[in-house]
């Protein structure tokens, strides 16, 4: 066996390993199954319309009617010419999901250790200890695909970064730029903007050691170097930057144009989402313990009750039939555990209790700059995470920092500590296991480190007396507990919640007195290293894998075929369905937010992180307050509702406009605001409204409309509609879709004209008199020019590469001979 070879073998196995351990955690995949996702289930509703076009035609669509009247596919999985770097993602990503994510961390965050100079070994049990980070895990159970995936690659982009930072300046750059390039593609922004916040505080901690070792002429020629990578991994994948920057600013990620809210008060210019809606989900100070603590504040909204908790006792003690008392308790009671500050969660972002005792050891142990760089990433992550209960910092990155204001559920931003902390536990078990540290240094750091971990647990344990062990919607609880006189059922909720404080406060001390032992064993020399190592490998898989079962697991798996068709077709649907014409359906019972009615019509409605700015302003100034007219100029024939038994049934709307009509009125408004307020009273039918300050050059005011004026659609595709006008006088028409000023071609008999925007969201167009055929085609510039950027940086990275390793060969031979 070559050296060559004896160095990539041990690579290999563990490369082996976790894909073995991917799929045994995620086995259901291997029979078929898919793991249902809530978020993934709503993005198939979303994204029929555009997949059913595909399928049928080959053509990619970008744009589809099927949700919120109308919007681009950039988010929902649109796919751009010349995208080769997400090819090279799928070839990595090569396991079924959701194991194809959770092999991600654990290779990204090895090769990041192997870059640090961490033993294979100790590398492949790190890698354990990020990947079963809980948060990781639970993203994965919800269906934040997007967001595991550029977590995924945040370790590869850092292990570029800092080999460029030791001179490695060819693999540094080419690592960079491959890395950069995929976490880019993985499309989820606002993790890659906090990953750009951990780097930030990487080259602020790096240039204070430059300036004090006088290496400034290296530290700015590795930032030149990295900063030319960042630039082509950017421009590989520039038709989705430059195509979602687009559509950012029509969303509501964007500034909108009003300036008052729906009840006439100033609204906040913030030039990005409400200050209130930013920080809605905010880490509690005292929560953030349960990254030490699993279940200190109940864990989540869906915790594992059995027939042992004081809520069933209570139940069944009050002559509650058992199997009735086990219902409540699993479907009910177990859903209101959670008693932190958030409005709910998902789960704890539990870090684990073995890596934080580990982390402790390494403050004490550890020295130099990459130390320094991780504490103060894991400390900013932290308090950002705070949110509101911050509100100085907060407000300061909201008000000042470059799109921060662009961000919502800044919690997540833990994952940044969730990176940074494992790596520090593993340079520390690194440092333990170095012959060269002294045992004296060892064991004071082992000493401290179990009085910090020790010490907390003790002292949250004798404080538990002085917790209420409340949440915000208990009084609206045992207000209906009350009424079912059940009045001592909330105070056994709240036992139950004392109850998963105690015993999560005893798990955790276990673990770090049994980690606390094996570290001392081995400082003693009763415990050789590989059995150390060995040792906490199974700590980690124990600690961490026995809580992230407790919310996902087997169960959240079902068959493929259910989760390709979720939604199914219910008697209202069927019902609607027999209608065959053109025209929207609302749904009054998941308002806005749902997509469920996406899947089978076309709907004002849908689930995004960033909707159409326009269509949420309709419904908050309009629609909300029961403006009928506003669905009647969206087309609304269908409005799905329930009647006074709950039973729910689809009200027909005879008033609804119809695709398009000409209107006799058109009636100038100065600005937004007074557009938004003319909508209140406005005949639809008749008139409509536009903001002169937008469209100057629109003259005509009035409109003669015959009673023989028509206009229909004759042929519809999502991404092209072709109507027949019919009129004998000049007329305005008005359409039901939304108006998009990128990417829309539209034409009259072939001949290109311009629309413009009415009644603050629709299409408008003259037509000349006669008989006409207009055609609005989206066929956005916007991937045109950035498929011929992507197609050029694609292959100058291909040729980078192809030099760099021509070059690092030649300089290998040059040594060796």
């Amino acid at each position: 066996m070559t050296n060559q070879l004896k160095k990539i073998l041990p690579h290999f196995v563990v490369f082996l390993v976790f894909i073995l351990i991917s799929l045994i955690y995620f086995s259901p995949v291997l029979q078929g199954k898919k793991i249902f996702q809530s978020d993934i289930v709503q993005y198939i509703g979303m994204s029929k319309e555009r997949n059913d076009f595909k399928d049928k035609t080959g053509e990619e669509s970008y744009w589809t009617n099927s949700a919120f009247a109308g919007m681009p596919t950039y988010q929902l999985g649109a796919n751009y010419p010349h995208n080769y770097i997400k090819k090279l993602d799928k070839t990595i990503r090569f396991l079924p999901r959701p194991a194809d994510y959770l092999f991600l961390y654990f290779i990204g965050f090895y090769i990041l250790l192997l870059v640090l100079k961490v033993d294979w070994k100790l590398a492949g049990i790190g890698a354990l200890a990020f990947g079963f980070s809980t948060y990781l895990i639970i993203i994965l159970g919800v269906g934040h695909n997007a967001k595991a995936h550029a977590i995924g690659y945040f370790p590869f982009v850092l292990a570029g970064i800092l080999l460029a930072f030791r001179k490695k300046y060819i693999v540094g750059f080419l690592l960079t730029a491959f890395a950069m390039a995929l976490e880019i593609n993985a499309n989820h922004f606002q993790m890659t903007y906090y990953l750009f916040l951990l780097v930030l505080v990487l080259g602020v901690v790096y240039l204070i050691d430059a300036f004090k070792k006088k290496e400034l002429p290296h530290f700015f020629k590795t930032i030149g170097i990295l900063s030319v990578a960042v630039i082509i991994s950017i421009a590989t994948n520039a038709t989705n930057l430059m195509a979602t920057q687009e559509y950012a600013k029509w969303s509501t990620r964007g500034q909108s144009e009003l300036t008052i809210n729906p009840d006439g008060s100033p609204k906040e210019q913030t030039g990005g989402l409400d200050k209130e809606y930013i920080t809605s989900y905010s880490y509690g100070l005292f929560e953030s313990l349960n990254l030490f603590v699993p279940r200190l504040l109940g864990g989540g909204n869906d915790e594992n009750l059995d027939k042992d908790s004081n809520s069933y006792k209570y139940l069944v003690g009050q002559g509650v039939p058992p199997a009735q008392a086990q219902d409540f308790v699993k479907n009910q009671a177990a859903r209101m555990m959670y008693w932190g500050d958030q409005p709910g969660t998902s789960g704890p972002a539990y870090v684990g209790a073995v890596v934080i005792f580990l982390f402790l050891i390494s403050l004490f142990l550890l020295k130099g700059k990459l130390k320094w760089w991780l504490v103060a990433g894991s400390i900013v992550s932290l308090m950002l995470s705070w949110g509101h209960n911050f509100n100085f910092l907060t407000n300061l990155m909201i008000d000042y920092f470059p799109l921060y204001n662009k961000f919502r559920a800044i919690t997540s931003i833990q994952v940044i500590l969730e990176l940074c902390i494992p790596v520090l536990a593993v340079l520390s078990l690194k440092a333990l296991f170095d012959k060269d540290v002294e045992n004296s240094q060892k064991l004071n750091a082992l000493k401290w480190s179990s009085i910090i971990a020790g010490g907390t647990v003790i002292l949250l344990f004798l404080l538990k007396g002085t917790f209420d062990f409340a949440h915000a919607n208990d009084a609206y609880y045992r207000q209906q507990f009350d009424q079912m006189g059940m009045n001592q059922l909330m105070s056994n909720i709240k036992k139950d919640r004392m109850s998963l404080y105690t015993s999560d406060l005893l798990r955790t001390f276990i673990l770090v007195a049994i980690s606390a032992g094996v570290i001392w064993m081995f400082i003693k020399q009763k415990l050789k290293a590989n059995y150390a190592i060995i040792a906490f490998g199974l700590l980690f898989i124990i600690d961490l894998v026995g809580i992230d079962r407790q919310y996902v697991n087997d169960d959240n798996f079902v068959s493929a075929r259910v989760l390709d068709k979720p939604f199914q077709e219910s008697a209202v649907d069927k019902q609607i369905l027999e209608d065959t014409g053109y025209y929207r359906v609302f749904n009054s019972q998941e308002s806005i937010n749902g997509a469920s009615t996406s899947f089978y019509h076309k709907s004002i409605g849908g689930y995004h992180a960033a909707k159409p700015k326009r269509l949420q302003d309709l419904f908050e100034y309009q629609i909300a307050n029961n403006n009928v007219g506003v669905l009647n100029m969206l087309n609304v024939k269908y409005i799905i509702r329930a009647n006074e038994k709950g039973e729910v049934y689809p009200a027909t709307n005879p008033y609804a406009n119809g695709p398009a009509w000409f209107v006799s009125k058109l009636i100038p408004t100065d600005n937004a605001d007074a557009e938004m307020k003319a909508l209140g009273d406005l005949n639809v039918k008749t008139e409509a409204v536009f903001n002169q300050s937008k469209f100057l050059d629109i003259s005509e005011k009035n409109y003669k409309v015959d009673s023989l004026a028509s206009i229909a659609i004759v042929n519809y595709k999502p991404n092209e509609i072709k109507y027949k006008s019919s009129n004998s006088n000049d007329g305005l028409a008005v359409f039901s879709e939304m108006y998009y000023p990128h990417g829309w071609k539209v034409t009259i008999d072939g001949q290109e004209v311009d629309e413009f925007r009415v009644n603050y969201a629709l299409r408008a167009l003259a037509i000349p008199a006669g008989e006409h055929e207009i055609t609005f085609k989206f066929d956005p510039e916007v991937v045109k020019t950035g498929s011929t950027i992507s197609l050029a940086s694609n292959l100058l990275l291909f040729l980078l590469l192809i030099g760099g390793v021509f070059y690092q060969q030649k300089n290998k031979r040059e040594k060796e001979s």
